[in-house]
């Protein structure tokens, strides 16, 4: 999806047509009321236009499947059609990021705690989506806080904090050299046996907090705070949680990722992590795969997002 559709991303708003990368190949096109079709010009390129009944387009080798009643169209190649894992995961991807954006909207979310930050991916992503409130976010490893910093800077309302959190305040040995996979815990033989990059690793001493010992600060100078806690600590999240203590009640949603197969040691099961959730007063609104075997189709890991039902807006 470059090259012209790139030059025509601009245009598609003025006509109430809008259009989002999912893979290679694989796009997401939605309107409300108008019909449209869509044409492949070449490997990398479609072309968006109207048509009179709204019918599936097979031209030019690509080909647009209608989503129910959405109004919305998936645009596929044939190499994405093929590829059904990628663009289940692109797809599962696209959807996360739209609920969470409609959650924090439907709920007055107004500072997102972004636990497990990398270098702002999660916090870059919210802004394109609309969201506009206060953003904190948490990255331990020294190198990848330095870009997170960097991409913070321009965004007043963004802060950063060079630490983790967990369940008690202390310093612990990370694991890093793992890119976006760096964690506080060791690799589990599973984990090994997927991922060559556990093969070796570096570690680093770095400060671990408390949540609840950082609320106030972070918190500081919003008005009627409605915070959200999204958290992407490799098997961490729910030493975070813990970390909240009881203000983990000031909280209107949360997001987590819970392994069904554990990468590490340590790292609690996916029915363990919800349930600790659920009892702290948090009802599931979506499960979205993050990683699948590509032999068996085995889901590993789910984004998991969750909201406080009494913290919902009355009608």
């Amino acid at each position: 999806m470059q090259t012209l559709y790139r030059r025509l991303l601009r245009l598609m708003p003025r006509l109430g047509v809008e259009v989002t990368d999912l893979a290679p190949g694989a796009a997401l096109v939605s309107r409300s009321t108008a019909r449209y079709s869509v044409t492949g010009a070449d490997k990398s390129t479609w072309i968006v236009r109207r048509t009179k009944n709204g019918a599936a387009d097979d031209t030019g080798g690509g080909s647009a499947v209608r989503l129910g009643e959405s109004g919305a169209v998936l645009l596929m190649d044939g190499a994405a059609r093929e590829d059904e894992r990628r663009l289940q995961l692109a797809a599962a991807e696209y959807l996360c990021t739209q609920h969470v954006a409609a959650m924090l909207d439907l709920y007055g979310v107004n500072c997102v705690f972004d636990v497990g930050a990398n270098t702002g991916q999660y916090a870059r992503r919210l802004r394109r989506l609309g969201y506009r409130g206060r953003i904190v976010s948490f990255e331990p490893a020294p190198e990848t806080f330095a870009r997170l910093e960097q991409a913070a800077a321009s965004d007043p309302d963004w802060r950063v904090y060079p630490c983790a959190l967990g369940r008690e305040d202390t310093a612990a040995a990370l694991h890093t050299g793992w890119k976006t996979m760096n964690s506080l815990l060791a690799p589990s033989d599973y984990g090994k046996d997927r991922y060559g990059r556990f093969a070796t690793s570096d570690t680093a001493q770095i400060p671990v907090r408390r949540l609840d010992g950082i609320m106030d600060e972070a918190l500081e100078g919003l008005a009627g705070p409605r915070p959200f806690l999204k958290m992407d600590t490799q098997g961490y999240d729910l030493e975070v949680f813990a970390g909240a203590g009881e203000r983990i009640a000031e909280f209107v949603g949360l997001q987590s990722e819970v392994a069904v197969l554990r990468l590490y040691e340590g790292s609690p099961p996916m029915a363990e992590a919800i349930a600790a959730y659920e009892t702290g007063g948090f009802g599931i609104t979506g499960m979205y795969p993050v990683t699948r075997e590509a032999t068996t189709g085995r889901v590993i890991e789910f984004d998991c997002v969750m909201m406080r039902a009494d913290a919902a807006p009355t009608p």
